[in-house]
């Protein structure tokens, strides 16, 4: 009789995680398939949200607010990569060779033009055709004879005398070094705009892009 007793009836334990294995299944059921109320894992929930977060954030700072781009970003990386090379190729300064080797390097004359339109066209005309400054592309030269080193000089100290700043105060050597070779790629270009102004020397041929 203790026999059939045990074995007629379940015991607390089994009937317990009976009940506790129906409490984790949902409440629905397809073809006589039910499934347990798994919850996702904490990590997962986590990565979730934060990739959640993080994208509304970078849709409103760049989308929204303007606030740059990857592509600019990517593009103001490869101007100092340029730069550097650049650099590197000078030596340890500015010289009339390494000058006139920076201006055939079409890529970092295309830097230097932006920076020619940021600082230079006010005064110089967005060709360097002259308004309040001189034309930059005829044979009449106030400073010096027209040379690269000449233009560097001029660049880097200025002319106060001329209202013309001293770039080398507010641009590093080697953005200084840059728009001195692109103002020498427009020599002799003789583009029409403000009278010639000082001296004629010979025109120096301006150099190619790019080589």
């Amino acid at each position: 009789m203790e026999h059939e007793s045990k074995s007629g009836t379940s015991s607390p334990p089994a009937a317990a995680a009976a009940t506790a294995a129906e409490a984790e299944l949902t409440d629905h059921e397809y073809d006589g398939i039910q499934e347990y109320d798994n919850p996702m894992p904490r990590w997962w929930v986590l990565i979730f949200w934060g990739s959640f977060y993080f994208a509304t954030a970078y849709f409103l700072w760049f989308h929204v607010y303007d606030k740059g781009s990857v592509s600019e970003s990517y593009a103001a990386d490869m101007r100092t990569f340029r730069e550097e090379i650049a650099a590197r190729e000078m030596g340890s300064g500015a010289t009339e060779e390494s000058l006139a080797k920076l201006s055939e390097n079409s890529a970092v004359m295309a830097d230097a033009a932006s920076v020619f339109t940021t600082r230079c066209i006010q005064c110089h005309g967005p060709k360097g055709e002259g308004l309040i400054g001189p034309n930059l592309t005829d044979d009449h030269w106030i400073h010096g004879q027209g040379k690269l080193m000449d233009i560097h000089g001029v660049v880097k100290d200025g002319v106060l005398t001329k209202g013309m700043p001293a770039w080398g105060r507010q641009l590093q050597p080697m953005e200084v070094a840059k728009v001195v070779a692109y103002v020498g790629t427009l020599r002799g270009k003789n583009l029409p705009g403000k009278p010639p102004e000082g001296q004629k020397v010979v025109a120096a041929a301006p150099p190619s892009p790019g080589g």
